[in-house]
């Protein structure tokens, strides 16, 4: 049978270090590699030879959350070393297969703070860069 539902935003769970993040507010990865085209005679490419592999992303999360794993990393989000992001999606209650994907060798590349009149809370955007995505199952 054919399942044509869309996951959404209740349906993801992230763990960060090893801890459930409730805190959590967005969460972005990608993979990527260098591609180009290989041209010889005439005008039209022969072949796409490829090159280097990259992985990066973001995490948004509360203030809270932030400053814990700053905590748990000495004090700031930058000395995180070799961290890894679990990402699962799926509700089994309702019939759907879980998906989990794995970045892996994290480490935070910025840390800024940005507060603004009329602010409820706080949250903070943290961008990434990795070793690599795996799909767990």
């Amino acid at each position: 049978m054919f399942n044509s539902r869309e996951y959404e935003w209740a349906d993801i769970s992230v763990v960060l270090g090893g801890r459930d993040i409730t805190g959590l507010r967005s969460i972005r990865y990608k993979e990527a590699q260098e591609k180009e085209a290989v041209y010889g005679k005439g005008n039209r490419p022969q072949a796409i030879q490829k090159g280097n592999k990259s992985y990066e992303g973001s995490i948004g999360l509360l203030q809270s959350e932030a400053l814990a794993l700053a905590e748990a990393a000495g004090g700031s989000i930058l000395d995180v070393r070799d961290a890894k992001i679990v990402v699962q999606y799926g509700n089994p209650s309702q019939g759907d297969t879980i998906h989990i994907k794995e970045v892996f060798g994290i480490e935070f590349t910025e840390d800024e703070t940005n507060f603004k009149q009329g602010d409820k809370f706080h949250d903070g955007e943290y961008s990434f860069i990795a070793l690599g995505v795996r799909k767990v199952k």
